[in-house]
């Protein structure tokens, strides 16, 4: 008998137990929306913003001589993802372009014809032969620069004279214009 008042002191105990666990959770259910539950409010300069913390909404609110009234704030979020997507679908499609270009790559021909697969020796062929010694006496021979250079080094130093003589007149100029 003993063993029945203990089962039933236990059953009584668990459907107790079931009972309030319902029961909090209608209490709970049965807050209004607006009671410390779904809106956060912090007060702004002209009014108060207001976070709906189920969805994470953000709106403004004031109150405009007709009575208050809220706006939801645009979701600077939404335009970031947007923006990653868009970024995400070039980077996909760059990946696939590059792929296809090492595709066709591969497919050609390994060589281009004519072309020879032993190394070229190093050398440079603009490269002046030693200075000739003769009768055990070091002779150094400097060339010369051809007309040509010459003809480039005098009409570049014949832009830079006139472009300092320019100069020098335009800041005569401005400092008689300014005196």
């Amino acid at each position: 008998m003993s063993t029945a008042k203990s089962s039933s002191k236990f059953l009584k105990r668990i459907v107790l137990a079931v009972c309030l666990a319902g029961t909090g959770q209608a209490l709970a259910g049965a807050l209004p929306e607006t009671d410390n539950g779904r809106y956060a409010l912090s007060p702004t300069g002209d009014g108060v913003l207001r976070l709906d913390t189920r969805t994470g909404a953000i709106s403004t609110c004031n109150n405009s001589g007709a009575g208050w009234a809220c706006y939801a704030v645009p979701d600077e979020r939404a335009a970031m993802d947007a923006e990653i997507g868009r970024l995400q679908a070039d980077i996909g499609r760059l990946q696939a372009d590059n792929e296809r270009l090492k595709a066709d790559l591969a497919s050609r021909e390994p060589t281009v014809p004519g072309k020879i697969e032993e190394v070229l020796p190093k050398s440079d062929s603009l490269k002046k032969s030693e200075p000739k010694v003769a009768d055990g006496e070091r002779k150094i021979e400097i060339p010369l620069p051809s007309d040509r250079d010459m003809d480039r080094m005098m009409s570049f130093l014949e832009r830079a004279w006139r472009r300092l003589i320019e100069m020098a007149n335009r800041v005569q100029r401005d400092l008689n214009g300014k005196i």
